[in-house]
């Protein structure tokens, strides 16, 4: 009975036994979020143009002629300005029908070449020489990759200053010693403006636009700092 009686109160002890948890990592006080970004204008310092053929012929055979052969004499004019780079864009052919969509009437081309320069003179003098066959779709500007990535880098080194100004700024308002920074962001953000002419005919696009009187405005350029700072 004796052995009965301690094995129950054994067994009674190890049912009451507790079980500590484990310590909770600390909780971070005092981080207050905030941003800041530095934006500038940038002028555009390249040129961007879609021209397009557009034809019809009742013979499909004789319509791709017809567009291959300006297409090439297109090529060979743009060769005359090395500064220009040319590419060929969107090409398509299409059945046109009569009145009742049953009875087909004749074939429909169209054909794109894209202009891109930072020679706005040589740009627009070889539109000019395009357009006697060509008609303009689209005219826009824009940063070139090299000016926008030297203007990133810079706008980069204001964004972090200006950040740590309103870091410092805040830890005055707390009556604090100092920060500490837990993490930050930058990321960019470019504007650029629409198209300057869209759809213009070859004849009131060589009036409008002469060489010397190109406006390629600025597309506007911000670069975001944003994170989280502990004040101490």
């Amino acid at each position: 009975m004796r052995h009965l009686a301690l094995s129950t109160l054994l067994l009674s002890g190890s049912l009451t036994t507790t079980v500590w948890a484990q310590p909770a990592e600390p909780l971070n006080y005092q981080i207050i979020n905030l941003q800041a970004e530095a934006t500038r204008e940038v002028s555009n310092d390249e040129m961007h143009a879609v021209l397009f053929i557009e034809k019809s012929h009742k013979q499909p055979a004789e319509l791709a002629l017809q567009i291959n052969q300006l297409m090439n004499q297109a090529m060979t004019t743009a060769r005359r300005f090395p500064q220009v780079k040319i590419r060929t864009g969107a090409q398509s052919t299409y059945p046109i029908y009569d009145e009742t969509n049953r009875k087909l009437k004749e074939w429909r081309s169209r054909a794109e070449i894209q202009l891109d320069s930072q020679d706005f003179k040589a740009t627009s003098q070889l539109i000019s020489e395009l357009q006697q066959n060509f008609q303009t779709d689209s005219i826009s500007f824009s940063v070139s990759d090299q000016q926008r990535k030297k203007v990133e880098n810079e706008l980069m080194l204001e964004a972090s200053k200006n950040f740590q100004q309103r870091a410092q700024a805040l830890t005055q308002a707390w009556n604090k010693n100092q920060y500490t920074l837990v993490n930050l962001n930058l990321n960019t953000n470019n504007y650029f403006p629409q198209p300057l002419v869209r759809s213009m005919s070859k004849v009131t696009m060589a009036e409008s636009i002469p060489a010397q009187d190109i406006s390629a405005g600025e597309s506007k350029i911000t670069v975001n700092a944003n994170g989280s700072i502990q004040l101490k």
